[in-house]
Protein backbone atom coordinates (compact mmCIF):
# COMPACT_ATOMS: atom_id res chain seq x y z
CA UNK A 1 0.00 0.00 0.00
CA UNK A 2 1.61 2.93 -0.98
CA UNK A 3 -1.23 5.75 0.75
CA UNK A 4 -4.22 3.78 3.03
CA UNK A 5 -7.44 5.21 3.86
CA UNK A 6 -6.26 6.70 7.25
CA UNK A 7 -3.11 8.24 5.38
CA UNK A 8 -5.68 10.52 3.53
CA UNK A 9 -8.40 11.38 6.14
CA UNK A 10 -10.40 8.58 3.64
CA UNK A 11 -10.02 10.91 0.58
CA UNK A 12 -8.16 8.47 -1.37
CA UNK A 13 -6.33 5.12 -1.34
CA UNK A 14 -3.27 3.70 -3.71
CA UNK A 15 -2.45 0.50 -3.83
CA UNK A 16 0.27 -1.62 -6.07
CA UNK A 17 -1.57 -4.33 -7.41
CA UNK A 18 -0.74 -7.34 -9.39
CA UNK A 19 -3.79 -8.15 -11.54
CA UNK A 20 -3.53 -11.72 -11.45
CA UNK A 21 -6.58 -12.99 -12.57
CA UNK A 22 -9.59 -11.48 -14.85
CA UNK A 23 -12.12 -9.18 -12.84
CA UNK A 24 -15.96 -9.81 -13.98
CA UNK A 25 -18.02 -6.80 -15.26
CA UNK A 26 -18.81 -4.64 -11.89
CA UNK A 27 -19.95 -1.35 -11.11
CA UNK A 28 -18.60 0.89 -7.93
CA UNK A 29 -21.14 2.74 -7.02
CA UNK A 30 -19.60 5.34 -4.68
CA UNK A 31 -16.06 5.14 -5.59
CA UNK A 32 -13.88 6.50 -8.74
CA UNK A 33 -11.79 4.31 -9.60
CA UNK A 34 -7.84 5.04 -11.82
CA UNK A 35 -5.48 2.65 -13.04
CA UNK A 36 -2.12 3.48 -14.72
CA UNK A 37 0.32 0.67 -15.56
CA UNK A 38 3.26 0.05 -14.12
CA UNK A 39 4.28 -3.28 -16.45
CA UNK A 40 2.87 -5.46 -18.49
CA UNK A 41 -0.88 -5.14 -19.94
CA UNK A 42 -4.18 -5.03 -18.58
CA UNK A 43 -7.46 -5.40 -20.13
CA UNK A 44 -9.86 -3.01 -19.56
CA UNK A 45 -13.90 -3.56 -20.96
CA UNK A 46 -16.25 -0.57 -20.23
CA UNK A 47 -18.25 1.40 -22.45
CA UNK A 48 -19.27 -1.42 -24.77
CA UNK A 49 -15.23 -0.86 -26.12
CA UNK A 50 -12.32 -3.25 -24.93
CA UNK A 51 -8.98 -1.65 -24.44
CA UNK A 52 -5.43 -3.52 -23.58
CA UNK A 53 -3.81 -0.71 -21.89
CA UNK A 54 0.14 -1.11 -20.94
CA UNK A 55 3.09 0.27 -19.43
CA UNK A 56 2.76 4.37 -18.37
CA UNK A 57 -0.84 4.05 -19.63
CA UNK A 58 -3.90 5.66 -16.99
CA UNK A 59 -7.46 4.88 -17.63
CA UNK A 60 -10.18 6.42 -15.44
CA UNK A 61 -13.00 4.84 -14.61
CA UNK A 62 -15.60 6.74 -12.79
CA UNK A 63 -18.51 5.43 -9.96
CA UNK A 64 -21.47 4.50 -11.96
CA UNK A 65 -19.87 2.99 -14.83
CA UNK A 66 -19.82 -0.76 -15.29
CA UNK A 67 -16.23 -2.55 -16.21
CA UNK A 68 -14.19 -5.10 -16.10
CA UNK A 69 -10.30 -6.04 -16.15
CA UNK A 70 -8.54 -9.16 -18.15
CA UNK A 71 -4.63 -10.08 -17.43
CA UNK A 72 -3.38 -9.47 -20.41
CA UNK A 73 0.27 -10.28 -20.34
CA UNK A 74 2.49 -12.56 -18.66
CA UNK A 75 3.51 -12.16 -16.51
CA UNK A 76 0.67 -10.45 -14.96
CA UNK A 77 0.72 -6.80 -15.23
CA UNK A 78 1.45 -5.05 -12.42
CA UNK A 79 -0.67 -1.33 -11.61
CA UNK A 80 -1.20 1.65 -9.54
CA UNK A 81 -4.63 1.62 -8.35
CA UNK A 82 -6.28 4.51 -6.66
CA UNK A 83 -10.36 4.35 -5.65
CA UNK A 84 -11.52 7.85 -4.27
CA UNK A 85 -12.96 8.23 -1.64
CA UNK A 86 -10.94 5.76 -0.09
CA UNK A 87 -11.17 2.20 1.34
CA UNK A 88 -10.58 -0.30 -1.69
CA UNK A 89 -7.61 -1.78 0.78
CA UNK A 90 -10.74 -2.82 3.02
CA UNK A 91 -11.81 -4.59 0.33
CA UNK A 92 -9.36 -6.25 -0.82
CA UNK A 93 -8.39 -7.36 3.23
CA UNK A 94 -11.72 -9.13 3.07
CA UNK A 95 -11.55 -10.77 -0.17
CA UNK A 96 -8.14 -12.15 0.48
CA UNK A 97 -9.56 -13.40 4.31
CA UNK A 98 -12.27 -14.82 2.09
CA UNK A 99 -9.66 -16.51 0.09
CA UNK A 100 -11.19 -19.44 -2.66
CA UNK A 101 -14.48 -19.42 -0.86
CA UNK A 102 -15.36 -16.62 -3.72
CA UNK A 103 -14.24 -18.39 -6.50
CA UNK A 104 -15.74 -20.70 -8.81
CA UNK A 105 -14.26 -24.44 -9.42
CA UNK A 106 -12.59 -23.16 -12.42
CA UNK A 107 -10.54 -20.57 -10.50
CA UNK A 108 -12.49 -17.64 -11.85
CA UNK A 109 -14.11 -14.74 -9.55
CA UNK A 110 -17.72 -15.94 -9.06
CA UNK A 111 -19.63 -13.10 -8.59
CA UNK A 112 -22.78 -14.56 -6.84
CA UNK A 113 -20.36 -15.40 -3.95
CA UNK A 114 -18.33 -11.80 -4.34
CA UNK A 115 -21.19 -9.65 -3.98
CA UNK A 116 -22.11 -10.22 -0.54
CA UNK A 117 -18.64 -8.79 0.31
CA UNK A 118 -18.58 -6.41 -2.72
CA UNK A 119 -21.79 -5.25 -1.61
CA UNK A 120 -19.89 -3.61 1.56
CA UNK A 121 -18.25 -0.97 -0.50
CA UNK A 122 -20.78 -0.24 -3.13
CA UNK A 123 -19.83 -2.69 -4.97
CA UNK A 124 -22.18 -5.13 -7.29
CA UNK A 125 -20.73 -7.92 -9.95
CA UNK A 126 -22.83 -8.34 -12.80
CA UNK A 127 -24.50 -12.08 -12.40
Amino acid sequence: MKATTEDTEARFSLLEVVVARDIPRHTHHEADECIYVLDGALGVDFDDESHTITKGTFVLLPHGVPHALRCASEPPPRVLQISSPGGWEHYLEDLFEAGPSVLTDRGTVDPVKINPIAARYAIRYEE
